[in-house]
């Protein structure tokens, strides 16, 4: 059983849904990025999921766009990315690290190098935002072949006829994006968010992650009543961007993700 498997299993048996947390690989810097990496777990993350700065992040609004640039100019590669993993396996051997980001650094790294040295830093998953599942021969099949879960998105917009084929071949959970748009806009109601959740399951087993607008500890909770977990990552990433020193941008994360924590493992009590 792989860890994103365990953790959901687990999850399951309390009743509880998932607290998946994203921050930007090397935002601020790395040193600071680091001790937010290592401090999520302990203030309620169940998934970490890492973002690979790219020069062209179509999918992420304003906020993740300035993180990866925030993160570039300090000197971030994929190669730091791995890294970071790997300092993080060093004390934690069981919270689930997920990588998404874009094709185009995995493809200059090289595929087959970056499947090796991902499985051996540690990462457990997947998220390609720009790579669809026709093209599944170019990463997803080998990368499944070699352990790491390959987690889809899908959409509003994503219909009965092309859910199968973005769910086969998905692992480790799906990724429900509750809008049309980019990361950090406006959230859905409750309303769209069960009726997706319930189509969802007509055609999947896996899961269910909703994201995309999540800021606050209430509307984590709502959506923790419906899914199987609740992504929040623009909220970390403004208060990273807003933070006046390392110490601050730390503090800040820490104490929303504990406040989220809370609200989305008491959602259902």
């Amino acid at each position: 059983m792989s860890r994103i498997q365990a953790c959901f299993a687990q999850l399951k048996k309390q009743n509880r849904a998932a607290l998946v947390t994203f921050v930007t690989a090397g935002d601020p810097d790395y040193a600071t990025a680091m001790r937010i990496f290592k401090g999520l777990p302990a203030a309620g993350a169940d998934v970490i999921e890492l973002g690979m700065p790219f020069t062209d992040p179509m999918a992420d609004g304003p906020a993740i766009q300035l993180a990866n640039i925030r993160s570039l100019k300090n000197g971030q590669t994929l190669s730091k990315t791995l890294q970071m993993v790997r300092e993080f396996r060093v004390d934690n051997q069981h919270t689930p690290v997920v990588l998404m980001g874009y094709f185009n650094p995995i493809h200059h790294y090289g595929v087959p190098l970056f499947i090796e040295d991902a499985k051996a830093a540690g990462v457990d998953g997947l998220i390609i935002v720009d790579l669809p599942p026709e093209h599944n021969s170019v990463f997803c099949d080998p990368a499944q072949a070699a352990g790491l879960d390959f987690i889809r998105l899908t959409t509003p917009t994503t219909d009965d006829v092309r859910l199968p084929t973005v769910l086969k071949n998905s692992s480790g959970f799906v990724y429900y994006v509750s809008v049309a748009g980019v990361t950090g806009g406006n959230s859905a109601t409750m309303e769209h968010i069960e009726e997706a959740v319930t189509r969802l399951r007509r055609h999947t087993d896996l899961p269910v992650c909703i994201g995309f607008g999540i800021r606050t500890p209430e509307h984590a909770a709502n959506i923790a009543r419906l899914a199987d977990g609740a992504v929040v990552g623009s909220a970390f990433v403004d208060l990273i961007a807003s933070a006046s020193t390392p110490d601050h941008a730390l503090d800040a994360v820490l104490t929303l993700c504990r406040a989220l924590g809370n609200g989305v493992h008491h959602a259902r009590d």
